[in-house]
C-alpha cells in the first residue's frame, strides 16, 4: 500500500544505529516491488553532542543540533520524524514546542506495545546509558502503563556502558555481547519477565537467544509504530523476542 507519508529519521546518535533501524525499517515493510516502500528522508549528523554527557556532567545540549536536523528533514519533505536514540528521547520535551514536524516517541510506543501484549508484563529489566536511567526516562512511561522497572546496580551499570562504548567503537563481538548478557541474566535473577534493550547499540551486539527471558528492542517498535502511521501494515516480529515469547 503506498503512502503519502514520508519517514523522517534523525539519526547519527549513533551510526550504526541509525544504519540499524533503516534496516529493520526495510524489512518490516512487506511489498512486492521497491516503489511499493514509504519514501524515508535520513538526516544523520554523528557531530551531535553526547546525550549523556548532557544529561549528567554539564556537556553541551544537543538540542539546537536535533532541531537543526529536524528541520532540514521538514525541507526535504518529512512528514514526521523517527529518532533511534533512547537517551536522545530526554530532550523531546524541548524540542516539541519548536519542531515543525510530528516526533513519534520511541519510549512511549514500548510501554504501549508492552502493556497491551497479549500476556501483559508487571516487570521488566532495563539495559541503557546512565543518562537514560538516571534520568527516568522508561521508568516515567512504563510507570504509567503499571510496569515496574529494574535496573543494573552500580557496578553492573559501569559494566553496561563499557559495553555500549565498545559497540560504538565497532567491537560489538562475543565478549560485548557476554557483557550485555550478564547484566541481564542478573536482572532476570530479581525478577524481570523480560529485558528492554535501551540503548539503540545493545540489539547490535545483544542476541535474543543469550538472554533466558523476552528481549524487547525498542528500534523494531519504533519501525512499527512509523510505519502504522504511514498506513502500512507492518508483518515484523512482535516486539518481545526469545525465551517465552
Amino acid at each position: 500500500m503506498k503512502t503519502t507519508e514520508v519517514i523522517g529519521i534523525l539519526g547519527g546518535m549513533g551510526p550504526a544505529a541509525t544504519a540499524d533501524f533503516y534496516t529493520k525499517l526495510v524489512a518490516s515493510t512487506h511489498v512486492l516491488k521497491d516503489q511499493d516502500h514509504p519514501q524515508v528522508v535520513i538526516w544523520a549528523d554523528p557531530a551531535v553532542p553526547d546525550r549523556t554527557e548532557a544529561l549528567l556532567d554539564g556537556g553541551e545540549d544537543p538540542t539546537p543540533w536535533m532541531l537543526h536536523g529536524i528541520r532540514i528533514l521538514a525541507e526535504a519533505g518529512a512528514t514526521m520524524v523517527a529518532i533511534p536514540c533512547n537517551t536522545a528521547h530526554a530532550f523531546i520535551p524541548a524540542l516539541e514546542d519548536q519542531a515543525p514536524l510530528p516526533i513519534i516517541h520511541m519510549i512511549g510506543e514500548v510501554a504501549r506495545e508492552l502493556a497491551e501484549a497479549t500476556d501483559p508484563l508487571t516487570r521488566i529489566g532495563l539495559l541503557a546509558t546512565t543518562g537514560t536511567c538516571r534520568t527516568g526516562l522508561y521508568q516515567e512511561w512504563m510507570d504509567k502503563r503499571g510496569i515496574e522497572v529494574l535496573l543494573p546496580d552500580t557496578g553492573d551499570q559501569e559494566t553496561v556502558m563499557m559495553a555500549i562504548r565498545a559497540v560504538k567503537a565497532g567491537q560489538a563481538g562475543p565478549h560485548t555481547q557476554e557483557l550485555f548478557a550478564n547484566v541481564a541474566r542478573r536482572l532476570v535473577r530479581s525478577g524481570a519477565q523480560a529485558i528492554v534493550a535501551g540503548c539503540t547499540e545493545i540489539p547490535l551486539a545483544l542476541d535474543a537467544d543469550s538472554v533466558p527471558v523476552p528481549l524487547v528492542d525498542p528500534v523494531q517498535v519504533l519501525a512499527r509504530a512509523v510505519l502504522s502511521r504511514a498506513g502500512i501494515r507492518d508483518e515484523a516480529l512482535p516486539a518481545l523476542e526469545g525465551a517465552g515469547a
